[in-house]
């Protein structure tokens, strides 16, 4: 199989409109960092706040990113010793709001969920760096003539 063709299952695969529920083995973690070598530092929705790291599986690796404050599933690995789980699928909004409605979601998650303030009336994420710019104000208040007016 191609590299192309890889990416394309993978990225459909992730895409799917798949909302099965977590297995007995797997849980819903959030991303805390991101720490090198496809390892990153997830925090469980239970309340006791234990982290630990979570390994990027090589299928996922170049083909699918996700930052802090993401959702995954991850399942448990023997082996780990100090990396505990690997990822197995990434969570989207609707997969989100498709476990709370059943009452699967952390209630710890339910709180606060970072990426959701992020994003703008298109689901797209907000580019945090820019001003939002409001299309309604007029361009003359916008412009800063006030010290004109002082003189």
């Amino acid at each position: 199989m191609s590299r192309v063709t890889k990416i394309k299952h993978i990225l459909k695969e992730q895409e799917a409109d798949e909302f099965d529920a977590p297995k007995e083995n797997q849980s819903i973690v959030r991303v805390v960092a991101s720490r090198g070598n496809n390892l990153h530092e997830v925090e469980t929705g239970i309340e006791e706040d234990e982290r630990f790291l979570v390994l990027m599986p090589v299928k996922f690796r170049k083909n699918v990113w996700i930052k802090r404050g993401d959702f995954v599933l991850v399942e448990p690995i023997e082996e780990g010793n100090k990396v505990k789980a690997e990822i197995c699928r990434i969570l989207t909004a609707e997969h989100i709001k498709l476990f709370e409605k059943e009452g699967i979601w952390p209630k710890r998650f339910t709180k606060k969920r970072e990426h959701e303030d992020d994003l703008d009336e298109d689901g797209l994420v907000r580019n945090t760096n820019r001003r939002v710019v409001d299309a309604d104000s007029d361009s003359d208040e916008s412009t800063g003539n006030e010290s004109d007016e002082d003189n």
